[in-house]
């Protein structure tokens, strides 16, 4: 898998361009399945506000890699896991008052997640009055809400942006950082109103539609190379369940790549691959190991390379993160971080001049 590091800061840098304030780049699940160490090592040179990441331990990872830079942990942790972040100097999201009365015998900073219709974690935006003589005594050094349908044109988002500045208006004192805007949000959206943005998906390669201000430059290639090439009569079958009958005498080829790779079976059906600059639709069942193309009308060979993830601009074949993604009825998130660390990683680092 080549992953673009020099398409991934070109969009990283396109988001805080356009929000016109700093970066907090989401580099939880491995960086959406990319490599959380590259990934962050590739981004320092935007100078971020901080890292968001979803457990101690992946903060753990980055500081071993030698970050420094303020790392946010999203999700809510135990008082288990408390001296561990406090050990590792990263900033907790705190929701509740038990929380918050838990973390102030550190005296660390920590941020005040306020729930504003996700209804997953965070203070409800209905009780922030009901902490507020225990923010006085121990304030955060910034507050967020997370929105749930950033992507669609109805009006959340400006109901829980509402929801936000009603709760924010009950603090004792407005945290000097406050950010909200996820990818979708600011290229849908207009620009920023907050301290800093926290860019997932976009910097990943994959866009928000349509309706989208900017597109971002692919930055995953999940690519292999045909292992076999066997040919096969009219009326014989391919892969499991014998979804697939060759209604001529054809050439398939296998890959050593299948579902346990991160490459869903449900892309089985309809799915593509791109050999020699030609789409090649998959045959039959993707397997856990090898999947099987139909390279017929291709002069493929054992050796040649199989982009079955990339970029669209290959060929007609709809092979983007977001379309594989549509294809097998997942989201592309799900996509990304399934991908398995068997699949190796190769990072190449071309950039604008």
């Amino acid at each position: 898998m080549l992953v673009d590091l020099g398409a991934l800061v070109h969009n990283a840098t396109a988001l805080a361009e356009r929000a016109g304030v700093p970066l907090i780049p989401m580099v939880k699940a491995d960086a959406y399945g990319l490599g959380a160490v590259e990934v962050t090592k590739a981004l320092e040179k935007l100078s971020p506000l901080a890292y968001g990441v979803a457990t101690v331990e992946e903060g753990r990872e980055l500081r071993n890699a030698g970050i420094t830079r303020d790392i946010i942990v999203f999700t809510p942790l135990l008082p288990d896991d408390f001296s561990g972040a406090r050990e590792l100097e990263l900033t907790p999201s705190l929701g509740s008052a038990n929380e918050i009365e838990a973390w102030k015998i550190y005296g660390s900073p920590y941020y005040l997640s306020i729930d504003t219709g996700m209804h997953r974690a965070g203070l409800p935006w209905r009780e922030v009055a009901t902490v507020a003589p225990l923010l006085k005594s121990f304030p955060p050094i910034g507050a967020y809400t997370h929105f749930h349908s950033a992507e669609l044109d109805d009006d959340t988002m400006s109901e829980q942006v509402e929801r936000f500045e009603a709760a924010l208006q009950l603090l004792p004192a407005i945290p000097a950082i406050l950010h909200t805007d996820n990818s979708a949000a600011i290229v849908r959206h207009d620009r920023s109103t907050r301290s800093a943005i926290r860019p997932g998906i976009f910097m990943y390669g994959v866009g928000s539609g349509e309706a989208a201000a900017l597109d971002p430059r692919p930055v995953v290639h999940l690519q292999t190379r045909i292992v076999e090439i066997r040919t096969v009569e009219k009326g014989d079958t391919v892969s499991y369940d014998a979804t697939w009958m060759a209604e001529r005498k054809s050439r398939i080829a296998t890959i050593p790549l299948g579902y346990a790779d991160g490459y869903p079976r449900n892309a089985s059906s309809g799915g593509y691959g791109v050999v020699r600059d030609e789409a090649v639709k998959i045959a039959g069942r993707v397997t856990m190991d090898m999947t099987m193309l139909d390279v017929t009308d291709v002069p493929a060979e054992i050796g040649d390379v199989v982009t079955m993830i990339g970029n669209a601009a290959y060929s007609e074949a709809p092979i983007d993160v977001a379309s594989v993604a549509r294809l097998a009825d997942m989201s592309p998130y799900e996509l990304l971080t399934g991908l398995r660390s068997r699949i190796e990683r190769i990072y190449t680092i071309e950039e604008d001049e």
